[in-house]
């Protein structure tokens, strides 16, 4: 699973935004960003500047991609020593995340999602 910095600098890329302009168009210190992207400092917490990166990137409000923007910095949040070291945990939060978004996951979603979650607990 990607991790929120290494998605960014993707999009950004893809939008062809050099570090510089996205950080002007941010309002947001080039040097502090790039330790973000390089996944040295943690995303911003902030639904606003979130939202602002969002739009930078020409993200859909509620499609596959902005959804996978919010749940990447909000997955980079959750205490290590939970269940971030199962990759295959990890590559399952954003069915969850979808879920609470009303977003039903299919039925095969959630049984994996399940089946990891009773594995882990065994």
């Amino acid at each position: 699973m990607k991790k929120f910095g290494e998605y960014i600098q993707e999009l950004r890329i893809q939008n062809r935004i050099t570090l510089r302009e996205f950080c002007r168009q941010a309002n947001f210190d080039p040097g502090n960003w790039s330790k973000i992207e390089r996944e040295i400092m943690p995303p911003p917490k902030s639904k606003e500047f979130l939202e602002e990166i969002a739009n930078i990137l020409k993200l859909t409000k509620g499609s596959e991609a902005y959804n996978l923007l919010f749940d990447l910095a909000a997955i980079s949040f959750i205490p290590k020593d939970l269940v971030l070291s199962e990759e295959e945990i990890l590559n399952k939060l954003p069915v969850f995340f979808r879920t609470i978004r009303g977003n039903s996951p299919t039925k095969k979603e959630l049984e994996a999602l399940l089946n990891i979650i009773k594995n882990e607990n065994d």
